[in-house]
């Protein structure tokens, strides 16, 4: 018996094989490949809530899910992949089912997707081992990090100095030199985004057949990009939003996203503009309470501490149908990332003037650092992969259906 690795190969070989035959002799896209593969347990039950709801098609205005699914007729892995990242788990298309629990099919739409969306993250992470880690432990990985840089970071200045000193006036610099916070901040955070670049770069290779719309991609890409910044799918299908923990609509969840969404994004132009001050200016940080890379940071920030405590609290009191209950380390891990990267950064800009200030900078940086390396490997993924699966759909549904029912 061959071992696993090459039972496996020989498998993708013969899908390849099978597809290419099917295709008439033709080319057979890597997409096409990959969604002849056999699906998982998880993907399977997609798949067939997917078959139900197509003959139904009482939710087709919810969300984009919907539509994208009537353009097909089988569900494959890619297809799955892809819906299972395009569903915002809004929760709509679930409490407006005639099929759902207890009725003997079952159908519960979220949550299938979601346990498939858990998984895409771990299959598409690089490297994959650090994925599952941190998709089943997300919580305590997220701490630990935190906890284990920042002390090893607070060592650091001990050793130096002391973590008492007199007031330096907000010159971080004197405690850790601008060189040196470059070369350990930017190495980790470039693995960072080249971690998640391999990842989509994978997601998007295994899910789009690559076809361009008469007009060409932008027109597309500006409506994803709108769709993704807007939070489109977050508000029901009607406007009024999401459910939670019971049948009522409410726009909290979108809302809490975005402050959590534009409060980081806030952050990293904070820093991006003292890096322009530093490099294209000549003037070096520290930068007053009125400037622009403080203005920024103070008022992400202040997202940063709203937007998680308010989706940490929707979370522990949503519906138990609605999502996948296994995620939760992983959702609650960056969340408390998110939200002590904010509070370590505030007071750490208040205090900058005292003696505490190189603590406090030991602190703040080992959380920074633990939020970066955790990056591509938890929640923070979900938007990375959605916003791809917002692409596609933009794309496809510029393209003539391919069943060709009816008037298509």
């Amino acid at each position: 018996m061959p071992p696993p690795e090459s039972a496996s190969t020989t498998l993708d070989a013969l899908t390849r094989e099978a597809a290419h035959l099917g295709a008439g002799g033709q080319p057979v896209s890597p997409s096409a490949a990959f969604n002849a593969l056999p699906l998982t347990e998880a993907e399977g039950e997609v798949a067939r809530q997917m078959q139900i709801c197509n003959a139904c098609r009482y939710c087709e205005g919810s969300c984009a899910v919907f539509p994208a699914m009537t353009r097909r007729l089988e569900f494959g892995k890619a297809d799955v992949h892809y819906l299972a990242n395009l569903c915002h788990n809004c929760g709509a298309c679930l409490h407006a089912c005639q099929y759902a629990p207890p009725h003997e099919f079952a159908i519960n739409v979220p949550k299938a997707m979601a346990v498939v969306r858990g998984q895409t993250y771990s299959d598409y992470a690089f490297p994959q081992a650090l994925g599952a880690l941190y998709r089943h432990n997300g919580l305590l990985v997220s701490l630990a990090s935190a906890g284990g840089l920042a002390l090893f970071l607070a060592l650091a200045v001990a050793m130096k100095g002391g973590l008492w000193h007199e007031p330096l006036a907000g010159n971080f610099y004197a405690v850790f030199p601008h060189n040196l916070m470059v070369i350990m901040f930017g190495s980790v955070f470039g693995f960072a985004v080249l971690a998640l670049a391999i990842g989509v770069t994978r997601f998007w290779r295994n899910v789009s057949p690559g076809e361009v719309p008469e007009g060409g991609n932008a027109p597309a890409a500006a409506e994803a990009v709108h769709n993704a910044l807007k939070l489109k799918y977050l508000d029901g299908g009607h406007g009024e939003g999401c459910h939670n923990e019971d049948d009522r609509f409410n726009t909290t969840r979108r809302l809490y996203h975005h402050f959590t969404f534009y409060g980081f994004m806030l952050c990293f132009a904070s820093t991006s503009v003292a890096t322009l001050y530093h490099y294209a200016f000549g003037w070096q940080a520290p930068y007053g309470y009125t400037s622009l890379p403080v203005i920024l940071g103070t008022v992400g920030g202040i997202g940063l501490l709203i937007g998680p405590v308010g989706l940490w609290r929707l979370k522990a009191r949503r519906h138990p149908m609605h999502g996948d209950d296994a995620q939760n380390p992983m959702d609650y891990g960056f969340l408390a990332l998110l939200f002590l990267v904010s509070l370590t950064g505030l007071v750490l800009m208040v205090l900058r003037d005292t003696g505490a200030m190189a603590l406090l900078l030991a602190v703040h940086l080992g959380v920074v650092m633990a939020l970066f390396v955790t990056l591509p490997y938890g929640k923070f993924a979900h938007g990375i992969f959605r916003s791809a699966a917002l692409l596609k759909w933009s794309i496809e549904r510029r393209l003539p259906s391919r069943l060709r029912l009816g008037s298509d």
